[in-house]
């Protein structure tokens, strides 16, 4: 066993990076056969090769981050499709429920949208070695279509410029490709607004 000492805590924490500490173990250990990476495998990645591994030019939250580069993440996303996006600050609901909703980044007409994701540079990079929609917005992606019934393709652009040699790409979804969340996610949102709605009729009765 090879045991360094550090006089300075700083220096401690940076040559901590891109190793597997015990308190990163569990973010690491896959305990069940033939199960996916956990995001520790991702980290690892994300402190090797980023920019900025410290952290210190995104003391921020994700919404923060997200609010501030969407607007280079859509112009990535313009200058390598060619596509003339429109970011119009609008709404889209459904016609039937107008509390069916969701706030596009940029869309393209009625049949193209595109939603912006600079999270952190380790899901950043699972997203991209993995080529998946982040479980955190599967969501998201499906209600672009549920509340769009002209919407086909969603164009999902991830950016992180502390990823120089991979800050920028996309994910293209398909109407047809997700149309069975489609459908049971919009009878879910009709099933709990009517139950929403119920319940505030009751409450508001007297």
């Amino acid at each position: 066993m090879k045991t360094t000492t550090y006089t300075d805590r700083d220096e401690w924490l940076a040559a901590r990076k891109g190793k597997i500490t015990g308190s990163r173990l569990a973010d690491i250990i896959v305990k069940k056969a033939g199960g996916s990476r956990k995001i520790g495998f991702y980290e690892l990645i994300a402190e090797r090769i980023s920019t900025d591994p410290e952290g210190l030019a995104f003391q921020e939250t994700p919404m923060e981050r997200g609010t501030r580069l969407e607007p280079e993440a859509m112009a990535r996303f313009v200058e390598v499709t060619g596509k003339k996006v429109d970011t119009s600050l609008v709404i889209w609901a459904r016609d039937d429920n107008e509390s069916i909703a969701i706030s596009p980044d940029g869309f393209i007409g009625k049949l193209e949208a595109v939603e912006t994701k600079c999270l952190s540079s380790a899901k950043h990079i699972k997203a991209y070695l993995t080529q998946q929609v982040p479980e955190d917005y599967e969501e998201q992606v499906t209600q672009y279509f549920i509340v769009n019934d002209q919407l086909r393709t969603l164009w999902l652009a991830f950016y992180d410029p502390r990823i120089p040699l991979k800050d920028f790409f996309f994910l293209e979804i398909k109407r047809k490709d997700i149309e069975d969340d489609i459908e049971d996610y919009l009878e879910q949102q009709r099933n709990v607004l009517a139950e929403v709605d119920s319940i505030v009729n009751k409450l508001t009765k007297f």
